[in-house]
């Protein structure tokens, strides 16, 4: 029932592409927060006054430049802020553009189950901690410790008001909105998994990870697209995605960075060893996330997993009426 909840509110598939170029215009316009913080900073001499030449410099810069203007907490704070920018606009869109409740996008439950999301956020922080305590273990030389106890307690606080922030909006975007959007469009649920899998994949191309590891982290990020979208058609909600996408950035941003990875934070380790990517890469992907699946399943007791996962999905008779999947 979760994609034909669409059928409550206005679902005009040109209203959904509208939606997400506002949306996404929101998001960049808060980027541009972080690029107009980054002249004003660069724009000031040794000497602390405003030298408009100083500008000149930033045509030079590389991307690695950008992020160490600031230290990593203010990057951090700054580019995490621009998604509280864009999930407004996400509010608004489902509100006014589409005449839908935020619920409507978010579950078939009557209101939303924390105990949902907090057990799929537990499930990915012990499997990271664990795994990372593991490798740290076995490998020690490709750690160096990076834990400062005041820098650290900042970015607990950034972190944990933003990031759920940020992917929060990741899937209402790609697990809600365009879901509902593609599957009112394809009348069927394999089409929007497919769909919101690769184009949320393909959103991170430009990862500074894809640079250091190649195109065949790709395989990572899109199979991590049809995780989340798995789990919320059969779980009929995005509860158990939106938890997930926050534990997994939460607990990789507390825990470890690299100077190659997306984010560059104040963590209690630093991996130093050299970034390769090969054959492990489907580890996650083809082992992990079917256990994942399989935890999710037996604690959920998921049913109907070819009606849910490849059904069609068909209007209500009438407007009071509910939303009908079938076979």
């Amino acid at each position: 029932m979760f994609i034909a909840q669409a059928y409550r509110g206005k679902n005009e598939f040109w209203r959904y592409l509208i939606g997400s170029l506002v949306i996404g215009g929101a998001a960049v316009i808060g980027q541009l927060f972080f690029v107009v913080a980054i002249a004003v900073k660069v724009g000031f001499n040794e000497n602390g006054n405003w030298d408009p030449q100083n500008l000149s410099k930033l045509s030079s810069f590389s991307e690695t430049d950008f992020m160490h203007v600031f230290d990593s907490n203010v990057t951090l704070l700054l580019l995490l802020s621009s998604f509280a920018l864009g999930f407004c606009a996400l509010l608004l869109v489902i509100k006014h553009f589409h005449h839908l409740k935020l619920m409507d996008v978010t579950t078939t439950r009557p209101k939303f189950d924390w105990g949902r999301a907090f057990f799929a956020f537990g499930m990915i922080a012990v499997f990271t901690i664990v795994t990372t305590a593991i490798d740290y273990y076995f490998s020690p030389e490709d750690y160096q410790l990076n834990f400062q106890l005041v820098p650290f307690l900042i970015l607990c606080v950034i972190a944990i008001l933003l990031i759920p922030i940020q992917t929060s909006l990741e899937e209402y975007i790609f697990r809600g909105y365009l879901m509902q959007g593609f599957g009112i469009l394809a009348k069927n649920k394999w089409f929007p998994l497919l769909m919101t899998s690769v184009i949320f994949g393909g959103m991170h191309l430009f990862n500074p990870e894809v640079a250091k590891l190649g195109y065949i982290i790709m395989v990572y990020y899109i199979g991590t697209g049809f995780l989340l979208g798995i789990m919320t058609l059969m779980d009929e909600g995005m509860e158990l995605s939106l938890g997930f996408h926050a534990g997994n950035n939460l607990i990789a941003a507390l825990l470890v960075t690299a100077d190659w990875t997306a984010f560059q934070t104040e963590s209690i380790l630093k991996d130093i060893s050299v970034p390769s990517a090969g054959f492990d890469i489907l580890i996650p992907v083809l082992i992990i996330y079917p256990i994942f699946l399989s935890i999710l399943a037996y604690r959920y007791k998921w049913t109907g997993w070819r009606e849910k996962l490849l059904g069609n999905v068909e209007e209500p008779v009438n407007n009071n009426a509910d939303p009908l999947i079938t076979e």
